[in-house]
């Protein structure tokens, strides 16, 4: 009996071991590999340098105060939000007292900011957050909304913001995958960018 055991244990062992390491080795080195040579900027977290430093993620929000900068979306991950190692949503329900609090001053503070799209309503991703938490993009209209705000901080023309707002307008991948999106970390960079090169010509 004993003997039969050991038969049948010496093939389990040996295929354990077999899928180990084309499972746990090769495959992902296969993989890795082919995403490096043909996908090699998405492969490696899709960085985003400035000046030969990296300023962040194409694929991950970040956290702008300043009215001179475009902000995103509201965020729940982590405790101060935008906190990438703690992605994750609120899970506040609707009947939230918490939610229905920040919803309203956030609701307030963009109301009351200078903005260049018609009297309507507030965009729904500037005071929703994302499930994530850590939603890069931001709608066309919610990037609209926030051009007077930015370009009155900055000292610039609101159209002179708005061409690039309408530059950095991503569209739907395939023309009907998704929605047109605008990256912000992109969009502020080249805001940036345009006002350095604006106020550098005219020195």
């Amino acid at each position: 009996m004993i003997k039969d055991f050991a038969s049948a244990l010496r093939p389990s062992l040996a295929m354990t071991g077999l899928f180990a390491v084309v499972l746990c080795g090769l495959y992902p080195a296969l993989i890795t590999g082919v995403a490096q040579a043909a996908f090699p900027q998405a492969a490696n977290g899709s960085l985003i340098e400035r000046d030969g430093h990296v300023v962040g993620s194409a694929l991950l929000g970040q956290g702008f105060a300043s009215d001179r900068y475009f902000h995103g979306r509201p965020s729940a991950a982590g405790a101060n939000g935008y906190d990438p190692t703690a992605s994750s949503g609120s899970n506040l329900g609707p009947a939230s007292q918490v939610l229905h609090d920040r919803i309203v001053k956030d609701l307030g503070a963009a109301k009351t900011s200078p903005r260049s799209s018609s009297p309507g309503s507030v965009p729904s991703d500037l005071v929703t957050a994302s499930a994530s938490g850590l939603d890069p993009h931001i709608s066309p209209e919610a990037a609209l909304f926030q051009i007077d705000r930015v370009a009155q901080a900055r000292g610039i023309d609101p159209a002179r913001v708005r061409l690039l707002v309408d530059a950095q307008v991503e569209k739907p991948l395939a023309g009907f995958l998704g929605e047109p999106r605008v990256n912000v970390l992109a969009l502020n960079l080249a805001l940036d960018a345009a006002t350095a090169k604006g106020a550098s010509s005219s020195q």
